[in-house]
């Protein structure tokens, strides 16, 4: 375990498993269609990988590079899209992929860009849902785990672009970003 990680909330194992049973979840779910699998850059790009390569549809992959956070630890509310999707959303099926759904604004944003350029459907999948923090009323389609209103590093989340290639999830200690 790394030193700056307080404790383990979930270990590779349990989140290779959880991945398993959610790709089996959205297979009968969008039941062969194809999908457009948009993935919120940075943080879901462990899970989008893991999730991907198990889904039995036809599956084109692009990503939006959206975030509120900067290097903080709170979220300034304000979205800000680095990166736009650059394939064609209008009549498409899209699974929209975050790493964690916190107050919930990035994800509605980018659900409500993706519906008005004309998306056929929008299904999201979150890997790690923290209610307690909502601010907006969104609720994912999708969800790996429920967590505590911690702040969690590893399996893509970072602090300050460190600790996202650990594969656990953990708390990171207050001691790192309380200074």
């Amino acid at each position: 375990m790394n030193e700056n990680v307080e404790r383990i909330l979930f270990t590779e194992e349990q989140l290779k498993a959880r991945v398993r049973e959610m790709a089996k979840e959205i297979n009968k779910h969008f039941n062969g269609e194809p999908v457009v699998v948009v993935s919120v850059l940075k943080g879901s790009v462990v899970f989008a990988v893991d999730l991907i390569k198990q889904l039995d549809m036809p599956v084109s992959l692009d990503f939006i590079c959206a975030s509120s956070y900067g290097s903080g630890t709170i979220s300034s509310g304000k979205l800000v899209i680095k990166k736009d999707v650059e394939l064609e959303v209008e009549g498409q099926n899209i699974l929209l992929l975050e790493d964690i759904i916190d107050t919930g604004e990035t994800l509605h944003e980018i659900m409500k860009m993706l519906k008005g350029r004309g998306a056929k459907s929008i299904v999201t999948a979150m890997m790690f849902d923290k209610p307690a923090r909502r601010k907006k009323a969104v609720q994912a389609d999708f969800i790996g785990f429920h967590i505590p209103d911690e702040f969690v590093v590893g399996y893509g989340l970072d602090y300050d672009e460190q600790y996202r290639n650990l594969p656990y999830l953990g708390v990171l200690k207050r001691s790192v970003y309380e200074k």
